[in-house]
């Protein structure tokens, strides 16, 4: 009795691709003879992909693709026109044809995939197994270059070679039966989808079940890290976002979570547990004369070391009345006393606004002798949340984050961030940080794919929307993508600029306006931009586009408001209460998304 060969429905939650990926992933699990499975034959699923300008790669393509069907294997065939490196970095193997044209060039329309794949923070492609059959004429200058190029780049993101490239002239037909022969018996040999291997299958489906987490509701639960149990994940990369010479320091880190179970969705928060700077904790010690050792209650633990406490779970860098309070009364200091006085509030905000512990010790030195006071004043050490920068869809295994250091000196004192410089200064590659995911229900995407978005974002506010311009571009939202972004110079503060400027060259970001606040006399700010563009702004309002803000609460935020309202009445020919009932409606309508902070 032959077995029947279970399908994916289609109304299951995946999209045609993933669908038609599944099924074939399927036929391969299945087709073997029921009771043969020590001697099944070996059947993978195989991306074959191709970049053709005359046609001549295409067709081998499919002849490719026509055999390893006959071998039993799940080809899955497509041309790189439009294709993805979100996409490849799912599959496990690919077979690419690749020609090169003109002078040294891609393909009609292959390039954007290249160059997208050139991008600086694209992530690693250590799961991906790959092969490369370049196509070219030795005639020219630059032969098979393009297929040179793309097999050292997947190199370089960490891809495997299953054998080395091929670089072939007009003549195709025998190089190409020699590669493809050569090719077949290597996935006859080495089957991730044998029966012997079959672990391979779930660790493939996990990752395709990571992938959906965002659009899938009836995924398996995300296991359950918290700020209490918090995923120890390794750092896989660092780099700076802004140039040497600009004032700010703005980070790019990315964390790993492949295997780990964890899941998250565009728009989501990273929650980091930091430490605290270990030469401060030293300082404040030496001058309470302690070795660190004394025994102090725990946060977790009935009781911890005091050095332990200082560094992991109590806040020292910033004063609360509490703390100073407790100086105030233990030593009897009357400074301190005056400013805890009610009319003295706002100067006792200003003294608290930029000290810490450390000078509290330094200004009264000895008031606190007993290391269970000290840790009795001081509040817990709290995680610090970071917008996801990074697409599950997209950057599959990993999460990114964008982080702003911050450092200032204050009192003839250095100081910074406890988490900002954290990474910076206290966390390298391959380090292990403590993190969980902080759920943000009210800053997605709309569910509608074909609903446009603006999106407004100055400095590390782009996190979220570098996100969101990721997960449409890998799920293939049609919706249109209009971008703010500022900063204070384009030249050293433009985060992720060839990224957004790729997107707006290949037409996925509709409009991106910058403003680059220092490059001229006159400050320009996103607000500034906003009312540049006002009737574009209104229109896609009237298009049914939703509105996404991120960054400081403060100030931007409500200045975008503002500007909002500002634009609704004037090209709603609305009163200003008719404007702010409109935007409203926005808001009850989902269509107006803030996360400011």
């Amino acid at each position: 009795m032959t077995p029947t060969i279970p399908f994916i429905p289609d109304n299951a939650p995946f999209t045609q691709e993933q669908r038609a990926w599944l099924n074939g992933l399927l036929a391969g699990m299945f087709s073997s003879a029921p009771q043969a499975a020590v001697t099944a034959k070996p059947s993978r699923r195989v991306a074959v992909l191709y970049g053709s300008q005359s046609g001549t790669a295409e067709s081998m393509a499919r002849k490719l693709a026509k055999e390893l069907k006959a071998q039993g294997h799940a080809p899955a065939l497509s041309t790189l026109v439009g294709y993805t490196p979100a996409a490849l970095a799912t599959e496990s193997c690919a077979l690419i044809l690749a020609s090169t044209y003109g002078d040294g060039d891609a393909p009609d329309g292959v390039q954007p995939f290249y160059e997208q794949l050139c991008l600086e923070h694209f992530p690693c492609m250590d799961k991906l197994s790959y092969a490369v059959f370049a196509l070219g004429d030795r005639h020219y200058e630059h032969f098979c270059k393009f297929g040179k190029d793309l097999d050292s780049k997947l190199a370089s993101l960490g891809a495997n070679r299953l054998a080395d490239r091929v670089d072939c002239d007009v003549d195709v037909e025998a190089p190409f039966a020699q590669w493809k022969t050569a090719m077949i018996a290597r996935l006859n040999e080495d089957s991730p989808l044998s029966s012997r291997k079959a672990p391979g299958i779930t660790k493939q489906l996990n990752a395709l079940q990571l992938a959906e987490s965002s659009g899938n509701p009836e995924a398996p639960t995300a296991k359950a890290f918290t700020r209490d149990h918090p995923l120890l994940a390794s750092v896989i990369d660092k780099k700076s976002l802004t140039h040497v010479a600009s004032t700010k320091s703005t980070l790019h880190v990315a964390l790993s979570i492949e295997g780990t179970g964890l899941r998250y969705e565009a728009g989501d928060a990273c929650g980091v547990i930091p430490t605290n700077d270990l030469n401060l904790v030293a300082e404040i010690l030496q001058k309470m004369r302690f070795n660190g050792n004394e025994r102090v209650p725990g946060v977790k633990t009935s009781t911890t070391t005091l050095h332990d406490a200082l560094t992991h779970e109590r806040q020292i860098t910033r004063l609360n009345r509490k703390i100073i309070q407790g100086f105030a009364t233990r030593g009897n200091c009357t400074p301190l006393l005056d400013l805890l006085l009610p009319e003295h509030q706002i100067d006792l905000d200003a003294y608290a606004y930029d000290r810490g512990l450390i000078d509290l010790l330094t200004e009264y030195p000895g008031v606190i002798d007993d290391p269970n006071e000290l840790v009795g004043l001081l509040p817990k050490l709290t995680p610090r949340l970071y917008s996801i920068s990074s697409s599950p869809a997209a950057h599959v295994g990993q999460i990114h984050t964008t982080v702003a250091v911050v450092r200032f000196t204050a009192h003839n004192r250095d100081r910074g961030g406890v988490c900002s410089t954290y990474f910076a200064d206290r966390t390298s590659v391959a380090d292990r940080l403590p993190i969980y995911i902080q759920p943000n229900k009210k800053f997605k995407l709309p569910s509608d794919s074909d609903a446009p978005i603006i999106m407004i974002g100055p400095g590390t506010g782009i996190a979220p929307f570098r996100g969101f311009l990721h997960e449409r571009r890998a799920l293939g939202h049609k919706g249109k993508n209009w971008l703010f972004f500022g900063e204070r110079s384009s030249a050293t503060d433009y985060l992720y600029r060839d990224e957004l400027e790729s997107m707006y060259v290949d037409g996925h970001l509709a409009r991106l306006d910058t403003a680059f606040s220092r490059d001229h006399s006159h400050k320009a700010y996103v607000q500034d931009r906003m009312i540049e563009q006002a009737q574009q702004f209104w229109s896609w309002l009237q298009n049914g586009a939703s509105i996404y803000v991120c960054g400081d609460a403060s100030r931007m935020a409500k200045d975008v408001h503002s500007t909002l309202c500002r634009i609704v009445q004037e090209q709603g020919a609305m009163s200003g209460q008719a404007a702010e009932e409109y935007v409203g409606i926005l808001k009850e309508d989902h269509r107006y998304h803030r996360d400011v902070y």
